[in-house]
């Protein structure tokens, strides 16, 4: 491919004609790893801060969650004390994962982890974080990690990492400031999805227990037997792996169900289905609920079809239930139920096993609770989908954010796109190695 004028091929790829190109020791006065010794005996409530692999997210440090070691042990690895704009990178759990050291961290600790001080005047720190952390960084760890089941990555090959660098500490710190920015963004809406969602648990245990009534409604809730206000059936028999995946019918898949409160219409599968065969299609109002997991709070998760569906059936690990009388209950408000606190609290102590837990429909049909007037549990169901509507819309948003920053990285980190116009590279200064 011809190149573009103004740009070159290089180790990392085409970038602009007056970048550079250095591998990490060479614009890092320290590669290293911090204490490796074991420490255990030196945990104290107070002291010196120690941060873990675990700490480390992509471009900060989380500190909700540290250790703390005795001054007198840390005394013997003074060397590696932290600086602020040191590089924090994780070498377990995220090989690669690389974070800034704050000014309030000064002097902290590390256990097993990377640290990395870029040389004054060669490179801004939030700029070669930004680079580590963007796919074309990442990518260098994952060829790089040894080890056996835990991998990860040691100080003598992070060294060769082959760093772009823009020729000016101005177009360094231009393209960590966007990048910045974009973080930021990301991280306001993650605190704003996080108490969403938190306002909707609380929402849930008030509403749903009768804790808390909505306008309107006063009367007393019933005392109900689910097997009073439906049926079960099951789901696909007699498939096997040749008949998924063709066929002009469709199935409602075990992950549809596990991940959602209303049954994702848009996802169903496609399943080989005679019109001769014994089979229990779905129908819209329906209730769904996976008959076993690996775990007693997994079982039962509840999921409701609210949409009309034709020639549309139920994997076979999963079973499905019928109202007999849609104006006694209404089935949004009873999968909300059944994913609520008190209702997956209902389900866990009916799971049955040792390695793998089961519910029984017998069991299941058996279960009592308390049920508000049909109009109730429309209104309560109403507000929780309105709810789960605007955290939706959310995740949306913070996932399109999270695509335009990793699009913003690719472009910005190899030069593609320039935030300072270019120079002559007898005028750049501040990042030669």
């Amino acid at each position: 491919m011809e190149l573009k004028p103004g740009y070159k091929r290089t180790e990392v790829g085409v970038i602009p004609a007056d970048w550079s190109v250095a591998e990490l020791h060479q614009i890092a006065d320290k590669i290293m790893v911090g204490i490796a010794s074991a420490a255990t005996h030196a945990y104290r409530d107070n002291g010196i801060v120690l941060f873990r692999n675990q700490n480390i997210k992509p471009g900060h440090l989380d500190d909700s969650d540290i250790l703390h070691i005795s001054e007198s042990y840390e005394a013997t690895f003074k060397n590696k004390r932290l600086r602020a704009g040191d590089l924090l990178t994780a070498r377990t759990g995220y090989p690669g994962t690389t974070a800034i050291v704050p000014q309030k961290h000064e002097g902290a600790q590390s256990f097993t982890t990377l640290i990395i001080r870029p040389r004054k005047g060669a490179v801004d720190s939030t700029y070669l974080c930004c680079f580590i952390n963007s796919e074309i960084g990442q990518l260098y760890f994952a060829q790089n990690q040894i080890g056996g089941g835990q991998k990860n990555v040691n100080a003598g090959s992070l060294k060769h990492l082959q760093v772009p660098l823009p020729p000016t500490r101005v177009e360094q710190e231009a393209i960590a400031e966007a990048l910045t920015d974009a973080d930021a963004l990301i991280e306001s809406l993650e605190q704003l999805l996080a108490k969403k969602r938190l306002l909707k648990q609380g929402a849930m245990q008030e509403l749903l227990t009768g804790k808390k009534r909505l306008p309107g409604f006063s009367s007393a809730w019933e005392t109900v037997q689910l097997g009073k206000l439906g049926t079960t059936y099951g789901g696909l028999t007699g498939k096997s792996k040749r008949h998924f995946g063709t066929g002009s019918a469709k199935y409602i898949t075990f992950m549809n169900i596990m991940s959602n409160v209303v049954v994702d219409s848009t996802t169903f599968e496609s399943v080989d289905v005679q019109p001769t065969e014994s089979q229990n299609s779905v129908c819209k109002g329906d209730l769904f609920f996976n008959g076993s997991s690996e775990t007693p709070e997994e079982v039962g998760m509840c999921s409701v079809l609210t949409k009309d569906a034709r020639s549309v059936f139920l994997n076979s690990f999963c079973f499905g239930y019928r109202l007999r009388d849609p104006n006694r209950a209404d089935g949004l408000y009873l999968a909300y139920y059944f994913r609520s606190q008190q209702g997956r609290e209902l389900l866990k102590s009916l799971a049955q096993g040792a390695t793998r837990y089961n519910l029984s429909k017998t069991a299941l049909m058996k279960t009592q609770f308390e049920l508000p007037v049909l109009q109730e549990q429309i209104s309560i169901a109403a507000v929780l989908s309105d709810m789960d509507g605007e955290i939706n819309a959310l995740e949306a948003k913070l996932t399109k954010a999270r695509h335009l920053k990793q699009a913003m990285m690719q472009e910005l980190l190899t030069g593609k796109i320039r935030l300072v116009p270019p120079v002559d590279q007898s005028e750049a200064t501040g990042s030669s190695v």
